[in-house]
């Protein structure tokens, strides 16, 4: 099956070959996302309008809609220009007026003569204890007015889209609906009471209640499903594919290993041994390894890294560890050199910076398999660089790394286990619709040794008690990390505040004491004041956020984050693990500007009552939405339309479990269910799926 399949053919057609969409609607309706009548169809009504018939107005829950039938008394044209213009009429038990402006009164007589019966619906308020309807939404004669539902779906709309059209346009695209052959496993849909598909969006355009409109109602549940389950299967097709993509044993004889283990100072955690023994079986199977390690800050991934690194260099291959910066990569060097010298293995760097002879050295000495383990950016995807006999892929912080590049990644060395880290503790709803396709281990222990840090909100306005507070821990001879918010997006704005913080506390400590680091420096630059601030020449780095990911200073013991309800929750977290990473009590002090948002002050005040990543993320989940969380852009996280990744986990959960049970029962999806399936991936535009089953 290359193409999309006929029968949806009438959902990918024109907006314009639907009733009432003209040029200008067409215009209109992008911003609302929508190009096709299938984006019509998953754009659902929200909330609703109950159209039911009373008798009178009288003991209705005003203001609210009302739907009566009146007898029409007295017009009276407004005295004044734009005045109101209004019409006397009569139900059952009370007389109230239903109230026009700039309107014409030769039409209104026509539509409303006096004496004669009317249905009219529409919002009824009390003004100086009269009841008024003003612009009623329907006024018929008693015949037409069966064509008023009983409950009115109502549409999101956008500029120059009014109800009447949204509706007109969506019982055209419901026209065309088609009967699909059913994709979700039948026990699974017999179980949670689902429809079938054409009747799930049938239903869901015609709600009856409110009870209709709830994400948990049958029809809609089933929707969000679908969504979850195409976005699933397109994950476990790109899994199965790493999978299934012939990969080589390789096994540790556990010799330099345990040289390691020799060296330190304290025993691992039960989360570092589980996740060790987790990629120790995965690099031994014959198939690709394809795994994420995710731990929070200070759970000591390094180490599993390395220990999966050793397991390469042991069954005599080479491993390779990629990080998204330069700085990062020297971190990763500085962090894996002593554990390399307690092994024994030869360990390099390679990046950008490495030019000529230098690098055409460093390369030959690779191709040789001299250079057992390499710390690289992403140079090491260059055409030059190759492996003598590469065995395991480590790519840290993968956050710019989505689906696409971990396939490319595939390719670069032929059969080589991949494993990727994250030091951002994803909840777990987050998890499976971003790294479905691969297999997790966890690191949700602190080693020992590693002691809690204090953290405090404090105003701005008591800068100068921070200061002295600082004095005193420098005369002590501790470090200390200052950062500035980025200012708008403006990079020179962002520079002031950070120099002028720079030059006020060198006022202060003096000469020679304070380095800066900012996104404007010249990466050599920026290199020095890191490395001073490492060496101890300086006590105090005031940055930008270019040190939120991976440096690592045990004497620095104090961090200072200014304005710090201008972060995210998640970047707050992980600049306060830069510190506590040494011996002294460490304190992180968050100072905002008065007075605080509701966001702020929730943000905040979880990052001052819990160090766990897991839930800090939970809160952070709820607080700004999945989109937002992975920055929807760059993560390849879906945007669905029905489905919601906060409020239904529970059912991704699900979707993932049936994505790789469909997909290892009928691999090539030719099956009954495995043809519907694809028609699934077509309907919800998984173009990449698609794909990958095209070229099994």
């Amino acid at each position: 099956m290359t193409g999309r399949p006929e029968i949806l053919f009438p959902l990918f057609a024109e907006l314009e070959t639907l009733p009432g969409v003209g040029p200008k609607t067409v215009q209109n309706l992008a911003a609302l996302d929508v190009t096709r009548p299938r984006d019509l169809l998953f754009t659902l009504p929200y909330t609703g309008v109950d159209r039911r018939k009373r008798t009178t107005v009288q003991g209705a829950d005003l203001p609210g809609v009302v739907t009566v039938e009146v007898v029409i008394g007295q017009h009276r044209a407004p005295s004044r220009r734009g005045g109101a213009y209004r019409v006397t009429v009569e139900d059952a038990e009370t007389t109230f007026q239903l109230v026009f402006f700039h309107a014409r009164d030769e039409y209104l007589r026509k539509v409303l003569p006096t004496g004669a019966r009317r249905v009219v619906s529409g919002k009824v308020e009390l003004f100086d204890g009269i009841a008024q309807m003003v612009h009623p939404d329907h006024m018929l004669s008693v015949d037409e007015s069966g064509d008023i539902p009983d409950f009115e779906p109502v549409y999101p709309l956008t500029a120059g889209v009014t109800q009447k059209m949204m509706v007109k346009a969506q019982q055209g695209a419901l026209a065309r609906v088609p009967d699909l052959d059913e994709w979700i496993d039948p026990v699974q849909k017999a179980q949670a009471g689902w429809p079938d598909w054409a009747d799930a969006i049938r239903a869901a355009h015609a709600p009856q209640d409110f009870q209709d409109l709830s994400a948990a109602h049958p029809a809609r549940e089933r929707l969000a499903y679908d969504e979850l389950m195409a976005h699933q299967l397109t994950l476990a097709l790109a899994r199965s594919k790493l999978r299934r993509a012939k990969g080589r044993a390789t096994i540790g004889t556990g010799r330099l290993q345990a040289k390691v283990l020799e060296a330190l100072p304290y025993a691992l955690t039960g989360a570092q041994t589980r996740a060790i023994a987790e990629i120790a079986s995965d690099m031994a199977a014959p198939l690709r390894m394809n795994r994420l390690l995710q731990g929070d800050v200070g759970a000591g991934k390094t180490l599993v890294a390395f220990k999966a690194l050793l397991i390469a260099v042991e069954a005599g291959g080479q491993g390779v560890m990629m990080a998204p910066t330069e700085i990062l990569a020297r971190q990763h060097l500085q962090g894996l050199r002593p554990l390399a010298e307690s092994a024994g293995v030869v360990l390099e760097i390679l990046t950008g910076r490495d030019k000529g002879a230098e690098r055409r050295a460093k390369l030959a000495a690779l191709a040789r398999g001299d250079i057992q383990i390499l710390v690289g950016t992403h140079a090491v995807f260059q055409k030059d660089v190759e492996f003598g006999d590469l065995r395991l892929a480590i790519v840290d912080e993968q956050h710019r790394f989505g689906v696409r590049q971990r396939l490319e990644l595939g390719k670069k060395g032929a059969q080589a286990d991949v494993l990727v880290m994250t030091a951002t503790p994803i909840p777990r709803s987050l998890a499976l619709a971003q790294y479905g396709d691969m297999d997790v281990s966890i690191l949700d222990e602190k080693p020992p040794g590693r002691k809690p840090i204090k953290t405090a909100l404090v105003n701005m306005a008591r800068m100068d008690e921070v200061i002295a507070h600082m004095r005193r821990a420098i005369d002590e001879g501790r470090q200390a990390y200052w950062v500035c918010p980025l200012v708008e997006e403006s990079e020179s704005v962002d520079l002031s505040s950070a120099e002028e913080r720079f030059r006020r506390l060198r006022a202060v400590f003096g000469e020679g004491v304070v380095g800066l680091v900012h996104g404007q420096m010249p990466p050599e630059d920026k290199d020095a004041a890191m490395a001073a601030f490492q060496r101890g020449d300086t006590s105090v780095l005031v940055s930008t956020t270019v040190i939120e990911v991976g440096v690592d200073v045990p004497n620095a013991s104090i961090m200072v984050i200014e304005r710090a309800e201008s972060f995210g929750l998640a970047q707050l977290h992980q600049l306060r693990g830069r510190v506590g990473r040494g011996e002294a009590a460490s304190t992180c002090l968050l100072m905002y500007q008065a007075p605080l948002s509701e966001g702020g002050e929730r943000r905040l005040t979880t990052m001052r009552d819990t160090d766990d990543g897991f839930r800090i993320a939970e809160v952070d989940l709820e607080m700004r939405g999945a989109g937002d969380l992975i920055g929807t852009a760059q993560s390849g996280l879906p945007r669905f339309r029905v489905a919601d990744l906060e409020g239904q986990s529970a059912l991704m959960a699900v979707a993932q479990s049936d994505a790789r049970k469909l997909l290892h029962d009928d691999p090539e999806l030719t099956s009954p269910r495995g043809t519907a399936a694809r028609v699934l991936l077509w309907l919800m535009e998984q173009d990449q799926a698609i794909r990958l089953i095209s070229v099994g």
